[in-house]
């Protein structure tokens, strides 16, 4: 979903085009319009307002690039607990017996929670006292958005770090028998340790059997006879215990893997602790998800709402910058219909295309020259985007 946050001068003749716009708006459903209630900020001159133009530019781009690293980091990690879905109160009143996905159920709702605030906006002056010169009210929100910023990669490392150990260790549990584990194949009673005895585990392709069941005594003298057993079976191969003199080990696998059979290397006290760690790992990724996802939830809608704060401060900004003093413009925010974007756009430059020579006379457009900073298309009159399609990662 979009929104375009439009700001045009109070003259008579800008005045008349938006009164021709909303009735257009009306008769042909282009958009949805209304007005935005933006406080008159202390101004400053004009070599400061071009500066905190600037910063309020690039403070955009981070700004965004904060919410989208959250939400889609946001989804990635709830649709990896579908089975919580209920325990986490992402979904309500569903009886279908159908559930959505945990990202997709909270995103809906959330996408309702962010159009609802951006079209009933209320400038926060708690948070943002209206007092506070532009600058400082810009290093306020930068402070915010960028201690979210060092956060969230502290968190999400830390996070990914219990994830990626705890799939290292759970792939080993997967693929075929000559490389997977075998702790949830064999028991502490499928093996014979002694002083002189020990028992191998062969992997013997299923094809095979009778060449094993006729041969592996012969690899050595000191194999116990008839100690051959299967334990277990998948459809290529099967894996046999074999009881043999610990002296004669070598030789056996010398002998195992000529024929080639696989004597793999199993330790029941190794492969207990690699069992002991994925439980442990398995319980502090479950505490980690609830704290982190708590955490994202939280300080995602705190950074949109310091984005909102700072597109209605760069329209504050860019409409003195424009129109000049005194403060005289009307802010509002349009939401344009998908199918009449393009048309939308030939409307508004049609209607104010009167403002072009005093918008390029007004300002240099500094801030599209910044370095690094993704070139944005110019208009007659301001116009700042706001996309709330980044929660389509909760999909």
């Amino acid at each position: 979903m979009e929104f375009w946050l439009l700001s045009l001068p109070l003259d008579k003749t800008s005045v008349a085009s938006l009164d021709k716009l909303k009735r257009t708006i009306a008769k042909t459903n282009l958009a949805t319009c209304g007005k935005l209630s933006i406080p008159e900020l202390k101004v400053g001159t004009l070599d400061n307002l071009l500066s905190v133009s600037d910063n309020l530019c690039q403070l955009d781009t981070l700004t965004e690039s904060v919410i989208k690293k959250t939400c889609h980091f946001m989804g990635e990690v709830m649709e990896q607990a579908s089975d919580k879905v209920l325990e986490n109160g992402l979904v309500n009143g569903d009886h279908s017996g159908v559930r959505p996905s945990p990202s997709k159920a909270y995103f809906q709702a959330l996408r309702v929670d962010l159009v609802k605030y951006v079209t009933k906006f209320q400038w926060d002056r708690a948070k943002y006292p209206t007092s506070l010169p532009l600058r400082v009210l810009a290093d306020n929100i930068n402070k915010q958005v960028s201690q979210v910023d060092a956060e969230f990669k502290s968190r999400a490392s830390a996070y990914n770090s219990i994830r990626n150990s705890l799939h290292s260790l759970e792939r080993k549990a997967e693929g075929n028998l000559h490389t997977r584990r075998l702790n949830d194949i064999v028991t502490r009673e499928d093996l014979l340790e002694s002083e002189y005895l020990t028992t191998l585990l062969v992997v013997v392709a299923r094809g095979n059997y009778k060449q094993w069941d006729s041969t592996y005594e012969s690899f050595s003298l000191f194999v116990v006879p008839r100690s051959s057993r299967m334990l277990y079976e998948d459809t290529e191969s099967g894996v046999f215990s074999v009881i043999l003199f610990r002296r004669a080990v070598s030789d056996f696998r010398a002998k195992a893997k000529q024929s080639k059979f696989t004597v793999r290397e199993y330790n029941l006290e190794v492969e207990d602790k690699h069992l002991q760690e994925i439980q442990r790992l398995n319980l502090d990724k479950k505490e980690q998800y609830g704290v982190f996802v708590r955490w994202l939830k939280v300080n995602f809608k705190e950074v949109f709402v310091a984005w909102i704060h700072l597109k209605a401060l760069r329209v504050f900004v860019e409409s003195v910058l424009r129109y000049g003093l005194p403060v005289s413009y009307q802010a509002f925010l349009l939401q344009p219909d998908r199918k009449h974007v393009k048309k939308l756009r030939e409307e508004l430059s049609s209607l104010f295309m009167h403002l072009e020579p005093t918008a390029m006379c007004n300002k240099a457009d500094a801030s599209y020259d910044i370095p690094e900073i993704i070139q944005q298309e110019y208009f007659s009159y301001i116009c700042f985007q706001i996309n709330t399609n980044m929660l389509d990662t909760g999909k």
